[in-house]
């Protein structure tokens, strides 16, 4: 198990380019199934999710060529769904949670579609009831054997309809869009995700020959189509790492350029971090944020304490509750986290509290911060990620603590961050992976 020891207390200064985000890539590439023509995509991020998927779809006789850097051309001409039986499958798509999104295109395309039950974060519950309500709504029958935690979906033909979901699922939009989008008629999706990750798919799907209305909002309407033809793709940037550079910056004091952050599809994630006092400046594509000697955390109108709680979008992301929360510690002020998707997510807290920042963890959901006002400097300690979020705020706890920190588990932060250690060691960054 690797680790990364950091030098922490130390002001970093330089650019930093995010890049392509995860949470989309789990999704584009997942929908290469829908075709047997090429599709090119780029911006892909070299991590350890993206790259187990792109393996995944290797294995199910996916041709795959890197073609440039970070763009990879796939074809699924000659897909082998016999291999959804093995015993392979069974391990490799029970280690990933993003798995779950090849069930849609390969029950679409190819009238079954298997997995075990996926992977990920233990972060809490994480139910796929969505998903699979959504295919039955499609005509397709569900069998779920408990005795092996293995999913199966399965329709000679599949038909449009209408359906409301049970939550804004993300993945479950994405997954029912996808086998939507070749079922016979017209399927009305209401409650939607619209989430930038999730207009991009339907983009995508669109030029591929899809007719996909409503693109933004919480109602689509999926007229099926019989073929899908290819297309190239270019993923945004990862709006978990800018917000995460944002925090980063904050913490250490530090002078930080994030290059070409496509500004417009951060939604409301710069002025959450404004309201906690972090000054930073639009310029062009870019996020400038200078060195900040303090920050203030802001109150509410009536002079009651700022609460910066998730929600799905338009709202702020719950992926970065966590950087949120380590910035609140060395602000001047009070704010309460209020984590309302996943009630584990918050645990880390305790590594936090033992470097020396005031928080009372209230209960799973909710979690109040002290601001410090840098009066004391938070202390390094050896810890272990407990997910991808944690280990990344851990992390940048870590670069602005005095003294030595000591982060393991770090496959964990390595899951959704690219070569995080090299590119911030080019900011100034003393962190070392051993």
């Amino acid at each position: 198990m690797s680790a990364f020891e950091i030098i922490g207390g130390k002001r970093l200064k330089g650019e930093i380019i995010p890049q392509g985000a995860k949470n989309e890539a789990l999704q584009i590439l997942c929908a290469v199934l829908l075709t047997p023509e090429k599709v090119v995509i780029s911006n892909i991020p070299d991590i350890v999710d993206v790259n187990k998927l792109i393996d995944l779809l290797r294995d199910l006789g996916v041709n795959v060529e890197k073609t440039g850097h970070e763009e990879y051309t796939f074809q699924a001409d000659n897909v082998n769904v016999d291999y959804l039986n093995s015993a392979e499958f069974r391990k490799k798509g029970g280690g990933l949670r993003g798995s779950i999104m090849i069930v849609g295109p390969l029950l679409s395309r190819f009238g079954k579609g298997y997995i075990p039950k996926p992977g990920g974060d233990k972060i809490g519950r994480r139910r796929l009831d969505t998903h699979f309500i959504g295919f039955q709504s499609l005509g397709a029958k569900f069998i779920y054997d408990d005795e092996n935690d293995f999913y199966k979906v399965e329709a000679e033909n599949l038909k449009g309809c209408y359906m409301l979901l049970d939550e804004a699922s993300v993945t479950g939009t994405a997954n029912i869009v996808m086998a939507a989008v070749l079922a016979k008629g017209t399927t009305t999706i209401y409650n939607a995700a619209c989430e930038p990750y999730v207009q991009q798919l339907c983009k995508m799907l669109n030029r591929m020959g899809a007719k996909i209305s409503g693109i933004g909002s919480n109602l689509l309407i999926v007229e099926g189509v019989e073929y899908l033809g290819g297309t190239t793709h270019r993923m945004l940037p990862d709006m978990i790492e800018v917000g995460s550079f944002i925090g980063l910056a904050a913490m250490t004091q530090s002078e930080i350029t994030i290059k070409n952050v496509c500004y417009d599809e951060l939604g409301i994630i710069p002025s959450v971090f404004q309201r906690l006092g972090i000054k930073l400046e639009r310029r062009g594509d870019d996020i400038y944020i200078p060195s900040q000697e303090s920050y203030e955390i802001d109150t509410f109108i009536d002079g009651s304490i700022l609460t910066i709680s998730d929600a799905i979008w338009p709202g702020f992301t719950p992926d970065l509750l966590s950087i949120v929360l380590v910035v609140a510690t060395q602000a001047k002020g009070t704010a309460l986290i209020h984590q309302k998707m996943f009630e584990s997510r918050l645990f880390f807290v305790d590594k936090l509290i033992d470097m020396g920042a005031q928080i009372i963890l209230c209960d799973p959901h909710r979690a109040t911060v002290i601001g410090l006002n840098r009066e004391h400097q938070l202390k390094g300690i050896s810890m272990t990620s407990p997910d991808i979020r944690a280990g990344v705020s851990l992390l940048i706890a870590a670069l602005s603590a005095k003294g030595k920190s000591t982060i393991h588990n770090i496959e964990q932060i390595d899951r959704g961050y690219q070569n995080i250690d090299t590119r911030l060691r080019n900011l100034g960054a003393e962190i070392v992976r051993k």
